[in-house]
Protein backbone atom coordinates (compact mmCIF):
# COMPACT_ATOMS: atom_id res chain seq x y z
CA UNK A 1 0.00 0.00 0.00
CA UNK A 2 2.92 2.31 1.13
CA UNK A 3 4.37 1.93 -2.71
CA UNK A 4 1.48 2.11 -3.97
CA UNK A 5 0.57 5.59 -2.94
CA UNK A 6 4.43 6.88 -3.33
CA UNK A 7 3.54 5.65 -6.84
CA UNK A 8 0.48 7.43 -6.87
CA UNK A 9 2.40 10.91 -5.64
CA UNK A 10 4.76 10.44 -8.28
CA UNK A 11 2.38 10.51 -11.18
CA UNK A 12 0.16 13.32 -10.01
CA UNK A 13 3.21 15.81 -9.22
CA UNK A 14 5.55 14.72 -12.12
CA UNK A 15 3.34 16.25 -14.74
CA UNK A 16 3.32 19.38 -12.47
CA UNK A 17 6.61 19.60 -12.33
CA UNK A 18 6.65 19.04 -16.20
CA UNK A 19 4.67 21.55 -16.64
CA UNK A 20 6.45 24.48 -14.29
CA UNK A 21 9.63 23.43 -15.70
CA UNK A 22 7.79 24.18 -19.37
CA UNK A 23 6.56 27.36 -18.51
CA UNK A 24 10.38 28.43 -16.98
CA UNK A 25 11.80 27.47 -19.84
CA UNK A 26 8.83 29.37 -22.32
CA UNK A 27 9.85 32.59 -19.97
CA UNK A 28 13.04 32.09 -20.74
CA UNK A 29 14.44 35.48 -21.82
CA UNK A 30 17.22 37.16 -23.78
CA UNK A 31 19.28 40.69 -22.87
CA UNK A 32 20.77 41.71 -26.49
CA UNK A 33 19.91 40.58 -30.06
CA UNK A 34 22.15 41.11 -33.02
CA UNK A 35 20.35 40.56 -36.55
CA UNK A 36 21.33 41.47 -39.82
CA UNK A 37 19.36 40.58 -43.52
CA UNK A 38 18.03 41.32 -46.65
CA UNK A 39 15.12 43.94 -47.33
CA UNK A 40 12.37 43.64 -50.34
CA UNK A 41 9.86 46.56 -50.70
CA UNK A 42 7.63 47.43 -53.18
CA UNK A 43 10.21 51.01 -53.98
CA UNK A 44 13.00 48.48 -54.33
CA UNK A 45 12.43 46.20 -56.92
CA UNK A 46 13.55 42.10 -57.07
CA UNK A 47 15.80 42.55 -54.02
CA UNK A 48 15.96 46.51 -52.18
CA UNK A 49 19.31 46.36 -49.43
CA UNK A 50 20.52 45.16 -46.54
CA UNK A 51 19.88 45.81 -42.62
CA UNK A 52 21.42 45.41 -39.42
CA UNK A 53 19.91 45.78 -36.15
CA UNK A 54 21.32 45.66 -32.47
CA UNK A 55 18.03 45.12 -29.66
CA UNK A 56 17.95 45.15 -25.70
CA UNK A 57 15.65 43.88 -23.33
CA UNK A 58 14.23 47.00 -21.06
CA UNK A 59 11.16 44.86 -19.26
CA UNK A 60 8.64 42.56 -19.13
CA UNK A 61 7.97 42.14 -23.09
CA UNK A 62 9.06 45.43 -24.01
CA UNK A 63 12.49 45.18 -26.41
CA UNK A 64 14.24 48.68 -28.08
CA UNK A 65 16.71 48.45 -30.63
CA UNK A 66 18.92 50.49 -32.93
CA UNK A 67 19.15 49.35 -36.20
CA UNK A 68 20.31 50.84 -40.09
CA UNK A 69 19.23 50.30 -43.32
CA UNK A 70 20.77 50.83 -46.88
CA UNK A 71 18.35 50.85 -49.66
CA UNK A 72 18.08 51.52 -53.09
CA UNK A 73 14.75 53.51 -54.09
CA UNK A 74 13.32 52.87 -57.72
CA UNK A 75 10.71 55.24 -59.70
CA UNK A 76 7.63 53.24 -60.23
CA UNK A 77 8.19 54.03 -64.24
CA UNK A 78 11.39 53.02 -64.33
CA UNK A 79 11.70 50.29 -67.39
CA UNK A 80 14.65 48.18 -68.23
CA UNK A 81 15.28 48.43 -72.30
CA UNK A 82 17.89 46.58 -74.67
CA UNK A 83 20.01 47.34 -77.20
CA UNK A 84 19.01 45.56 -80.26
CA UNK A 85 22.47 45.68 -81.92
CA UNK A 86 25.12 44.94 -78.79
CA UNK A 87 22.84 43.54 -76.54
CA UNK A 88 23.43 46.13 -73.94
CA UNK A 89 20.51 47.31 -71.46
CA UNK A 90 20.04 50.05 -69.50
CA UNK A 91 16.91 52.10 -67.77
CA UNK A 92 15.34 54.05 -70.18
CA UNK A 93 15.09 57.73 -69.37
CA UNK A 94 16.80 57.67 -65.95
CA UNK A 95 18.85 60.23 -64.95
CA UNK A 96 19.73 59.38 -61.35
CA UNK A 97 20.10 56.82 -58.83
CA UNK A 98 18.58 57.39 -55.26
CA UNK A 99 20.01 55.36 -52.47
CA UNK A 100 18.97 55.80 -48.34
CA UNK A 101 20.48 55.29 -45.50
CA UNK A 102 17.78 54.25 -42.80
CA UNK A 103 19.40 54.82 -39.06
CA UNK A 104 16.23 53.69 -36.79
CA UNK A 105 15.30 53.67 -33.19
CA UNK A 106 12.86 51.75 -32.37
CA UNK A 107 10.84 49.38 -29.86
CA UNK A 108 9.48 45.87 -29.95
CA UNK A 109 6.72 43.86 -28.18
CA UNK A 110 6.46 40.07 -28.42
CA UNK A 111 3.22 39.02 -28.38
CA UNK A 112 4.10 35.20 -28.07
CA UNK A 113 7.36 33.98 -26.75
CA UNK A 114 8.65 30.92 -28.14
CA UNK A 115 9.97 28.05 -26.09
CA UNK A 116 14.10 27.94 -25.67
CA UNK A 117 14.14 24.96 -28.55
CA UNK A 118 11.38 25.25 -30.87
CA UNK A 119 8.28 26.94 -31.71
CA UNK A 120 7.97 30.59 -33.02
CA UNK A 121 8.16 33.66 -31.74
CA UNK A 122 5.62 37.20 -33.03
CA UNK A 123 6.96 40.40 -31.96
CA UNK A 124 5.37 43.82 -33.08
CA UNK A 125 7.48 46.59 -34.35
CA UNK A 126 7.38 50.20 -34.36
CA UNK A 127 10.53 52.58 -35.62
CA UNK A 128 11.53 55.94 -37.09
CA UNK A 129 14.52 57.85 -37.71
CA UNK A 130 15.83 60.35 -40.32
CA UNK A 131 16.89 59.22 -43.76
CA UNK A 132 20.01 60.21 -45.34
CA UNK A 133 18.85 60.36 -49.30
CA UNK A 134 22.32 60.10 -51.80
CA UNK A 135 21.12 60.94 -55.43
CA UNK A 136 23.95 59.23 -57.86
CA UNK A 137 24.14 60.37 -61.51
CA UNK A 138 23.00 57.38 -64.04
CA UNK A 139 25.51 57.51 -66.86
CA UNK A 140 25.60 55.83 -70.05
CA UNK A 141 27.97 54.95 -73.31
CA UNK A 142 26.68 57.27 -75.76
CA UNK A 143 27.79 56.92 -79.45
CA UNK A 144 29.55 60.32 -80.57
CA UNK A 145 30.50 59.41 -83.81
CA UNK A 146 30.35 60.49 -87.25
CA UNK A 147 28.12 58.93 -89.25
CA UNK A 148 27.00 60.03 -92.76
CA UNK A 149 24.16 58.72 -94.64
CA UNK A 150 24.96 56.96 -98.67
CA UNK A 151 21.72 58.51 -100.63
CA UNK A 152 22.41 55.70 -102.77
CA UNK A 153 22.31 53.02 -100.52
CA UNK A 154 20.38 54.86 -97.53
CA UNK A 155 22.77 53.40 -95.16
CA UNK A 156 24.86 55.16 -92.56
CA UNK A 157 28.90 54.57 -92.84
CA UNK A 158 31.21 55.64 -90.20
CA UNK A 159 33.91 58.43 -90.77
CA UNK A 160 36.53 58.93 -88.80
CA UNK A 161 37.41 56.81 -85.61
CA UNK A 162 34.63 55.51 -83.04
CA UNK A 163 34.28 58.26 -80.45
CA UNK A 164 32.11 56.88 -77.32
CA UNK A 165 31.39 59.00 -74.18
CA UNK A 166 30.22 58.45 -70.74
CA UNK A 167 27.44 60.70 -69.94
CA UNK A 168 24.57 61.17 -67.94
CA UNK A 169 21.18 60.23 -69.22
CA UNK A 170 19.37 62.82 -70.12
CA UNK A 171 16.14 61.68 -72.61
CA UNK A 172 16.06 65.29 -74.05
CA UNK A 173 19.55 65.09 -75.44
CA UNK A 174 20.05 61.54 -75.67
CA UNK A 175 17.15 61.34 -78.00
CA UNK A 176 18.51 58.16 -80.26
CA UNK A 177 17.91 54.90 -78.38
CA UNK A 178 19.98 53.18 -80.64
CA UNK A 179 23.20 55.39 -79.77
CA UNK A 180 23.22 53.92 -75.97
CA UNK A 181 25.55 50.81 -75.87
CA UNK A 182 25.65 50.61 -72.48
CA UNK A 183 25.72 51.74 -69.01
CA UNK A 184 28.83 51.65 -66.98
CA UNK A 185 26.82 50.71 -63.66
CA UNK A 186 26.31 52.08 -59.96
CA UNK A 187 29.72 52.32 -59.10
CA UNK A 188 30.75 55.10 -61.48
CA UNK A 189 27.35 57.17 -60.45
CA UNK A 190 28.28 57.17 -56.87
CA UNK A 191 31.69 58.89 -57.21
CA UNK A 192 29.81 62.28 -57.88
CA UNK A 193 26.62 61.75 -55.00
CA UNK A 194 24.26 64.59 -53.69
CA UNK A 195 22.28 64.05 -50.88
CA UNK A 196 19.25 64.93 -49.49
CA UNK A 197 18.34 64.31 -45.85
CA UNK A 198 14.43 63.64 -44.86
CA UNK A 199 12.55 61.04 -42.02
CA UNK A 200 10.86 57.43 -42.50
CA UNK A 201 8.71 55.28 -39.58
CA UNK A 202 7.72 51.85 -39.96
CA UNK A 203 5.52 49.56 -38.38
CA UNK A 204 5.45 45.88 -38.53
CA UNK A 205 5.08 42.36 -37.43
CA UNK A 206 8.01 40.05 -37.52
CA UNK A 207 8.13 35.89 -36.99
CA UNK A 208 10.65 34.37 -35.56
CA UNK A 209 12.13 30.95 -35.98
CA UNK A 210 15.31 29.00 -34.29
CA UNK A 211 15.46 25.63 -32.85
CA UNK A 212 17.60 27.14 -29.92
CA UNK A 213 16.91 30.25 -27.51
CA UNK A 214 20.15 31.96 -28.69
CA UNK A 215 19.27 31.72 -32.64
CA UNK A 216 17.32 33.93 -34.43
CA UNK A 217 15.68 33.39 -37.99
CA UNK A 218 12.96 35.62 -38.66
CA UNK A 219 11.01 37.16 -41.27
CA UNK A 220 9.60 40.90 -40.85
CA UNK A 221 6.56 42.77 -42.98
CA UNK A 222 5.17 46.09 -42.63
CA UNK A 223 4.82 49.38 -43.93
CA UNK A 224 7.00 52.10 -44.24
CA UNK A 225 6.47 56.28 -44.96
CA UNK A 226 9.38 58.67 -45.66
CA UNK A 227 10.11 61.83 -46.82
CA UNK A 228 13.15 63.14 -48.32
CA UNK A 229 13.74 67.06 -49.07
CA UNK A 230 14.98 68.82 -52.30
CA UNK A 231 15.04 67.83 -56.06
CA UNK A 232 14.11 64.46 -56.09
CA UNK A 233 14.22 63.56 -60.31
CA UNK A 234 15.03 59.91 -61.11
CA UNK A 235 13.15 60.53 -64.46
CA UNK A 236 12.48 63.86 -66.08
CA UNK A 237 9.61 64.36 -67.87
CA UNK A 238 7.77 61.90 -65.27
CA UNK A 239 5.93 62.28 -61.87
CA UNK A 240 8.74 62.97 -59.22
CA UNK A 241 7.91 62.95 -55.58
CA UNK A 242 8.88 63.85 -52.30
CA UNK A 243 7.29 61.29 -50.09
CA UNK A 244 7.41 57.40 -50.94
CA UNK A 245 5.34 54.72 -48.80
CA UNK A 246 6.06 50.88 -49.56
CA UNK A 247 5.79 47.78 -48.02
CA UNK A 248 8.40 45.76 -46.99
CA UNK A 249 9.45 42.19 -46.43
CA UNK A 250 12.60 41.57 -44.18
CA UNK A 251 14.90 38.22 -44.19
CA UNK A 252 16.91 38.19 -41.31
CA UNK A 253 19.42 35.88 -38.90
CA UNK A 254 21.50 36.54 -35.96
CA UNK A 255 22.44 35.40 -32.09
CA UNK A 256 21.04 36.46 -28.86
CA UNK A 257 22.10 36.04 -25.56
Amino acid sequence: MRRFLLLLVAICVLPVSLALAQSVEEEEGYSREFTYGLNFNSNGGLLGGAMIKQAYHLKGNWYHFWSLEGVEVKHPKETRVQNLVNGASFVKGKSNYLFVLRPQYGREYTFFKKAAESGVQVNGIVAAGPSIGIMAPYFIEYDRSNYVLDQRTQQYYLVGPVIINTEQYNPDVHTNEGMIVGAPGVFKGLSEPSFRVGANAKAGVSFEYGRYMESVTGIEVGMMVEALAGDMTMIPGAENRNVFMSVYLTLYYGRRR
